[in-house]
């Protein structure tokens, strides 16, 4: 059985999943998304993710397409459909189809809706985990709301394709000070000097991230100290561990800044012990 998709009401055969030539989410990027992972074939995070979709959404005054309850029962028949037990769920909402034209289209206008479901290889991704990654760094040079999660990601494709090419799986942007905002598409830590938990505070031109939310949580319930504060490349390099959190790369040590070793170049403690901590949690609460 091939993959499935939903578009607008239907689930159709992925490879004829299409929308619209004026769908505004193709033409202006004017539209949203979330990503779920699934543990066993359930929604990790699910209050956290909804929560940022209807605040995403209305911050850019696009309706929900309808209730969390129907969505969620929606995204559930997606995933049974699929046959994906480990995996990532993309939910994506435009603003709709309308003749191009850069002010809104006339109230009423329906959004679209469309769901995929991917396999993840777990075994893959833990052996990634146990070896840790690389990551580089590249100048801030994305729009001033990273905090609403839209689809308009041409900067993070950019700085993406950065990073494959010196060999790394994520970038990290720099902003003007010198200071490290957050990944291509997770949010950045590190364990610095004197033990403590590090990273960016959502008050800075940062997405909110809900795996960063979820584990802000279980660091300090495991009795770590953790600060929302800032820190540079070269703190990075410095501090004993570094690691990345997201719903794809769940927390994924960092063992390279820009080609250099960070502590003694291999995933440390702190971080091995948050993704163990991480995955107990999500598996647990997953809906």
């Amino acid at each position: 059985m091939g993959r499935i998709a939903y578009v607008n009401g239907r689930f159709v055969p992925h490879g004829d999943a299409v929308v619209h030539i004026e769908d505004r989410g193709y033409q202006f990027a004017d539209a949203v998304y979330e990503v779920w992972a699934l543990f066993d074939g359930r929604l990790a995070d699910p209050e956290g993710h909804f929560a940022r979709l209807e605040r995403s959404l209305g911050e850019l005054s696009i309706p929900m397409p309808m209730s969390r309850k129907a969505l969620t029962l929606v995204l559930k028949e997606a995933v049974r459909r699929n046959r994906i037990r480990e995996g990532l769920v993309y939910l994506q909402v435009s603003r709709g189809v309308a003749i191009r034209d850069h002010a809104f289209p006339t109230p009423g206008t329906p959004p679209s809706v469309v769901i995929t479901v991917s396999r993840v290889d777990r075994a893959a991704s833990e052996a990634r985990a146990a070896k840790g990654v690389a990551v580089v760094t590249t100048p801030e040079n994305r729009w001033g709301r990273c905090d609403i999660k839209t689809v308009g990601l041409l900067p993070n494709a950019l700085a993406k394709q950065k990073a494959r090419q010196a060999g790394a799986v994520e970038a990290w942007f720099v902003d003007e000070l010198g200071l490290v905002t957050e990944g291509a598409s997770s949010n950045a830590w590190i364990v610095d000097g004197d033990g403590i938990l590090r990273t960016r505070d959502t008050n800075a031109n940062i997405l909110r991230g809900v795996t960063r939310l979820s584990l802000v949580t279980l660091a300090r319930e495991a009795g770590l100290k953790v600060e929302e504060r800032p820190f540079t490349p070269q703190e990075a390099l410095e501090a004993r561990e570094a690691f990345i959190t997201g719903a794809g790369s769940l927390v994924l040590p960092v063992v390279k800044v820009d080609g250099k070793p960070v502590g003694d170049g291999t995933p440390g403690p702190v971080a091995t012990k948050l993704r163990r901590l991480y995955i107990e949690r999500a598996k647990a609460t997953s809906v």
